[in-house]
């Protein structure tokens, strides 16, 4: 009997399987889908043809130490904070003011570059404030008369030579007393603000966020942005809040800080200070450049790099 309800069993599944497999419909075979198209070959004459003119655009750097190649912000900002669409010039020169940089005829060198044909719109940068202070002979101009006016003068030269001035307050020195740093160049950084609001130039304030961030680093950690390290007891007084003067070598001694000594081949004269950059220095304010720069002019915003 137990054999034959398993062969019931087996039959009736048999007959189950081969119901279903009737029910089941064919699968739907889908066309293929059809082969793209292949874009037709570009001949080199035609590659040649579709090249489109380039707009470059000129950013012309003005001003003293600070600015200048190798002790100042200038060099870091023109190597690492603009594309190849932009050609950074940087016309700064150690140990200049408002006066002597036009008297000696490097503002006319400036005016030139910004008259070269082949690019434009052309920016020109323009920050001066250390040397015009008091007791620098030559140098120093009165901050309430001959300082504006020849801010307002060098403004009015750019535009006239068809270019675009951005006047930058000047760069903090990193001087401390007490943990507390010692702004000298407030008044100065001021009177730019006042002249860039007087005449509608666009302004980047350098100054403000130097000011900010040497606090807040404190005197130690600023010690590290100069050119060259201090002797023992410059970094001693330091690590407790206060900075002393740094005595400078026989080379430096003999020229002007940050000037270029003549030789066969050109040294600038490196010596510890609170004012001029190194390399570190030099990265952090040329930064600060940037995006100042960036919210000031926003037509140059694409060709910054921050």
């Amino acid at each position: 009997m137990k054999i034959f309800c398993r062969h019931i069993a087996a039959i009736l599944s048999s007959a189950a399987c081969a119901m279903a497999t009737a029910a089941a419909p064919e699968p739907t075979r889908l066309p293929a889908p059809p082969r793209a198209a292949q874009p037709p070959a570009i001949t080199d004459a035609a590659a040649r043809a579709a090249i489109k003119p380039i707009k470059p655009k000129k950013i012309v750097l003005v001003g003293d130490s600070t600015t200048q190649v190798g002790s100042g912000w200038g060099g870091a900002f023109c190597a690492d904070h603009v594309t190849s669409f932009v050609a950074c010039v940087n016309l700064a020169r150690g140990g200049r003011g408002t006066f002597d940089y036009r008297a000696e005829g490097s503002w006319q060198v400036a005016l030139n570059e910004m008259k070269a044909p082949g690019v434009a719109p052309v920016y020109v940068l323009i920050q001066f404030g250390h040397n015009d202070q008091p007791g620098k002979p030559g140098r120093s101009t009165d901050l309430y008369s001959e300082y504006p006016d020849n801010l307002r003068h060098y403004v009015a030269d750019v535009r006239a030579a068809g270019a675009i001035p951005v006047l930058v307050t000047p760069l903090t020195r990193r001087s401390f007393k007490q943990g507390s740093l010692q702004d000298d160049l407030e008044p100065w950084a001021e009177t730019v603000r006042k002249v860039a609001n007087e005449l509608h130039v666009p302004l980047v304030d350098l100054h403000a966020t130097s000011v900010a961030a040497v606090q807040a680093m404190g005197a130690r950690a600023a010690i590290d942005l100069a050119e060259t390290p201090p002797p023992a007891d410059v970094l001693a007084a330091a690590e407790a809040g206060t900075t002393i003067g740094a005595p400078k070598t026989a080379a430096a001694a003999s020229a002007p800080t940050t000037e270029i000594l003549e030789t066969p081949q050109a040294h600038p004269t490196v010596v510890f200070d609170y004012t001029h950059l190194g390399p570190k220095g030099a990265a952090l304010f040329a930064r600060q450049v940037t995006v100042g720069l960036a919210r000031a002019v926003p037509d140059l915003r694409r060709d910054l790099i921050p």
